[in-house]
């Protein structure tokens, strides 16, 4: 069985988003910040692992294309041959 990173990217995204919500609710009807602190923080404990990720896509998409602009200027130039 392989392992699907996309889907626990959904997961998480889910479960932050879900957890921020009930957090907000319950700061909101409680009128008491600290006593749903925790609910906070397991919405920002996965919420930091994709962002992680994230920046790792980002910083090798950028690498990726360094390089294939570097391997573009380092193609030698074409010789224009007239046929006769």
């Amino acid at each position: 069985m392989k392992f699907d990173k996309s889907l626990l990217r959904t997961i998480l995204f889910a479960l932050g988003v879900v957890s921020f919500v009930i957090g907000v609710y319950q700061t909101v009807l409680q009128s008491d910040l600290g006593r749903n602190y925790w609910i906070f923080m397991v919405s920002l404990a996965c919420w930091l692992p994709l962002n992680y990720w994230r920046q790792q896509d980002a910083r090798k998409a950028k690498e990726a294309e360094v390089a294939r602009q570097v391997a573009e200027l380092n193609k030698p130039a074409r010789k224009n041959k007239k046929r006769r």
